[in-house]
């Protein structure tokens, strides 16, 4: 249950906003979640959420930005290790160097892109799995882009 309710805090503050501890507990509850204030503040310290300034007028939660230094390592990882790219459908495969795939699918879940639904990595091979056929194209060049 709790995870479910974690999924759905993340998905309530990317598509509102929401400033107040109470303003979230009544989002939670309209979705069928039996939460107590208490219940929230706790979600809230284990999310790690923060408050950002939104449209220029209030201070809302957010999801913290992911510039720590495992995630430049990563990305330096995810720059050192892809060999190639290819997709089909709505999915990327990328091959990496033997024994690197799961950094650099973590470093591509780092990166926190709405399209990016998850990612599955073997040994040399990830397999990304995207939104919608039409946005593999925009990932695929983000994902040159950072190679750059």
């Amino acid at each position: 249950m709790k995870q479910k309710r974690h999924f759905k805090i993340r998905e309530i503050i990317r598509e509102k906003p929401v400033e107040t501890q109470e303003d979230l507990a009544v989002e939670l509850r309209k979705e069928g979640f039996k939460v107590t204030q208490a219940t929230v503040s706790r979600d809230i310290k284990e999310l790690r959420l923060v408050k950002v300034l939104r449209d220029n007028e209030h201070y809302c939660y957010a999801e913290p930005e992911r510039t720590s230094l495992s995630s430049v390592r990563l990305l330096k990882m995810f720059k050192e290790s892809i060999i190639s790219f290819t997709s089909a459908e709505n999915l990327i495969v990328i091959k990496t160097s033997s024994g690197t795939a799961p950094a650099v699918a973590e470093a591509v879940d780092t990166l926190n892109w709405n399209d990016v639904l998850g990612t599955i990595a073997g040994d040399n091979t990830i397999l990304v799995i995207v939104e919608s056929r039409e946005a593999v194209k925009d990932i695929i060049e983000r994902f040159e882009e950072i190679m750059r």
